[in-house]
């Protein structure tokens, strides 16, 4: 018998797909499709045209529903290149799809790109699905949590760039409970502290 070693790559595990029923909204509306084996996100297209402005949002429907087994969940990502090239993103990434929605799955896309607008055509892609089994869970009251290595360090406590480091002027004040961050946004944080 032999070890194999577990830096060197083997075949890949068969895994049988997950069955997900799908509805056109839209009947002319490609299917979401996997660009490349391997892929964890399937394209999802608007079948809406639309332009956004700079700092303009809007929703966008993709002519698609889905009925997701139960234990599973579609999250809706961004699309790195349209992220990359044009400055858009998602306003709530991951959107998340529940196994009992039935309803045509839109997307909340935004122009964050400070000077030019954005121009989506029908049938182009604009995000991706990804599908995925999710855990049930049953909350237990405690009195106090059991502690950890971590405890109640969060919001760049680990520190590793200049704005959470405190190298930067106020840069680290929003991370520490401050009023600004670097670029003079007011913290969230603070707003729900009353501060």
């Amino acid at each position: 018998m032999t070890l194999e070693d577990p830096m060197t790559p083997s075949s890949p595990v068969s895994r049988q797909p997950v069955d997900v029923l799908i509805r056109r909204v839209d009947p002319e509306v490609p299917l979401p499709s996997y660009a490349h084996p391997g892929d964890a996100g399937a394209d999802l297209r608007t079948t809406e045209a639309c332009q956004l402005a700079p700092g303009e949002r809007a929703v966008l429907p993709t002519g698609v529903s889905v009925a997701l087994p139960e234990g599973y969940a579609a999250f809706v990502h961004p699309r790195s290149g349209l992220a990359a090239r044009c400055g858009v993103a998602l306003v709530n990434a991951p959107g998340t799809v529940d196994a009992g929605y039935r309803g045509e799955i839109k997307v909340i896309v935004v122009n964050l790109d400070p000077r030019e607008a954005v121009r989506f055509e029908r049938f182009d892609r604009i995000a991706q699905l990804v599908v995925q089994q999710v855990e049930r869970v049953r909350f237990q009251e405690v009195a106090e949590l059991p502690g950890s290595a971590r405890a109640e360090g969060g919001f760049g406590s680990t520190g590793g760039h200049a704005a959470v480091d405190g190298t930067s002027g106020t840069s680290g004040q929003a991370a520490l409970g401050g009023r600004t961050g670097g670029n003079r946004y007011a913290s969230v944080v603070s707003d729900r502290e009353g501060q």
